[in-house]
């Protein structure tokens, strides 16, 4: 009986860790994302390489918690909810590495960004940033929290991105027709402005698997989301 209060102690413990884990993990891809803007906005090219540099910790983030996750699958044999929590964890780091690619692309566009004049004031991509950096902490403190609420949030937030991006689309589009110069840097900040819509996303993707961790239930996928889950 000792030993079986053991293994539960240390099963909760390794559970919690999983928690703080992804936490962490979530934190040092946000401050990717903001040094990644910064630097476009600052031209800053030593910041941009600094993020670049740093994206190993990410990887190496996403395979320890791989690791833990097989490990507790392995060990525990988990049912229903905390199988759920793990799978979700699984997927979840996968965003969160991807998140961090998008960082990096970010800051490689910056590097060839500053080898020109600047080519408008940055004020939509910015705006974006916040956005996408908020859905993000969100989704992640849905996770924690097993807020299928906030989780709701985050997933219809994703509509105000979509739309800044299509409004910045049009309006580089408009600087590339008006003068072949610009064409070079106003593709450059399209792709930045993608990157941007790729990683609120993602963060949509962590709040969809929220909601399926806590209700058992896929909103993946669905034309309408539902006010209540």
């Amino acid at each position: 009986m000792e030993a079986r209060l053991h293994t539960d102690r240390r099963y909760e413990e390794e559970l919690k860790a999983l928690h703080h884990d992804i936490l962490e993990m979530g934190g040092f891809v946000e401050k990717q994302i903001v040094n990644a803007i910064a630097a476009l906005v600052h031209r800053d090219s030593e910041r941009a390489r600094e993020t670049i540099a740093r994206d190993h910790t990410a990887n190496r983030m996403d395979v320890e918690i791989d690791e833990l996750c097989i490990r507790l699958l392995a060990l525990h044999q988990p049912a229903a909810r905390d199988l759920r929590l793990i799978t979700t964890g699984l997927k979840i780091t996968t965003d969160l590495e991807r998140i961090g690619d998008m960082a990096v692309n970010i800051c490689e566009r910056v590097l060839e960004l500053n080898e020109e004049p600047q080519l408008k004031p940055f004020i939509d991509i910015p705006q974006m940033a916040d956005i996408a950096q908020r859905m993000l902490r969100q989704s992640l403190d849905a996770f924690v929290h097993e807020d299928t609420e906030l989780a709701l949030k985050v997933c219809a937030e994703d509509d105000s991105i979509d739309s800044l991006n299509n409004q910045l689309f049009r309006e580089l589009l408009s600087y590339m027709a008006e003068n072949p110069n610009t064409v070079t840097r106003a593709a450059r900040l399209l792709f930045v402005s993608k990157y941007l819509e790729r990683i609120a996303d993602h963060a949509t993707n962590i709040a969809e698997m929220v909601v399926f961790m806590v209700k058992g239930t896929s909103i993946r996928h669905l034309d309408h989301l539902p006010e209540h889950v």
